[in-house]
């Protein structure tokens, strides 16, 4: 399920299954990255961008060049999440997004429980030479007016 906030903001909901989870019973720490990266598409598809399609023509695709996650409280099996991104930057070649891993909480101040939450910078490559490239101007047009 997707959930529209604002212009730069973009949401979808997850829900935890066994797969996620480690011995622990709680969600392995690798998988968040899974949720985040499944939003960020749901985002790109969500402005009219499929990522088949970019990397078809015009022969791009978008990397992650660093993570910076905070893990605040554990998920766990059977849980609903929302994963949520926001457009922090949009340089020439760059994103820089603002992600959160929240759950739906009655007991807390706001109503949610913040899970995880950190920031995340992707790069446009050449998908066949890897190499940085800059965002295609169609793109990038649009990507400066979610800012």
């Amino acid at each position: 399920m997707k959930h529209q906030q604002s212009p730069n903001a973009f949401a979808i909901t997850i829900r935890i299954y066994y797969e996620d989870t480690d011995a622990g019973g709680v969600v392995y720490y690798a998988n968040y990255l899974k949720f985040l990266e499944r939003c960020r598409s749901e985002w790109l598809r969500s402005i009219g961008h499929d990522q088949t399609d970019l990397l078809r023509d015009p022969g791009i695709a978008f990397v992650v060049r660093s993570v910076s996650l905070e893990f605040l409280k554990p998920a766990r099996l059977d849980e609903q999440l929302t994963v949520s991104l926001e457009v922090e930057k949009t340089t020439r070649s760059q994103i820089f997004f603002r992600q959160h891993i929240r759950r739906s909480s009655p007991l807390v101040d706001g109503g949610w429980d913040e899970m995880t939450s950190g920031k995340i910078q992707i790069v446009c490559v050449d998908s066949a030479k890897m190499k940085i490239v800059s965002i295609p101007a169609f793109l990038r047009s649009k990507l400066e007016t979610l800012q």
